[in-house]
């Protein structure tokens, strides 16, 4: 299993706009699904996003989908998610792994990302944190 390399993040002021990238050099990303999640200090990891070439899936999860943009550029083998208009609530640690399909459910009424029972190892994460 493959561990994938995350960067991009840092210090951004409310409102403002980060692109986090993921990549690694040891397996063809565009042949997976490629998850990304987010976890806040002290709590479990959420997914966030799940972009496939394979069947051209894209999934996200509700509490961001309108701020999320999630892409894949097959070149640079290199998996991307766009965040605009942060917010200090969207400070967290954001992961990236490949999974097998991108899977979507509902919890409590609201979708889901959810990795598989498949998902590779988490990358040690790039951490994004928003100023108010």
């Amino acid at each position: 299993q493959v561990q994938l390399v995350e960067s991009g993040g840092g210090l951004v002021q409310s409102g403002g706009s980060l692109r986090l990238s993921c990549t690694t050099s040891k397996l063809p990303l565009d042949e997976y699904a490629a998850v990304w999640s987010r976890q806040v200090t002290g709590k479990e990891r959420v997914g966030a996003s799940c972009i496939t070439n394979r069947d051209d899936t894209t999934y996200y999860s509700d509490s961001g989908k309108v701020r999320f943009t999630t892409s894949i550029d097959a070149a640079k083998n290199t998996v991307y998610l766009q965040r605009t208009g942060l917010k200090p609530e969207d400070t967290a640690i954001y992961s990236c792994a490949t999974d097998i399909i991108c899977a979507w459910t509902v919890i409590a009424g609201r979708g889901v990302v959810l990795p598989t029972s498949e998902i590779g190892p988490w990358g040690q994460g790039t951490q994004v944190t928003v100023a108010s």
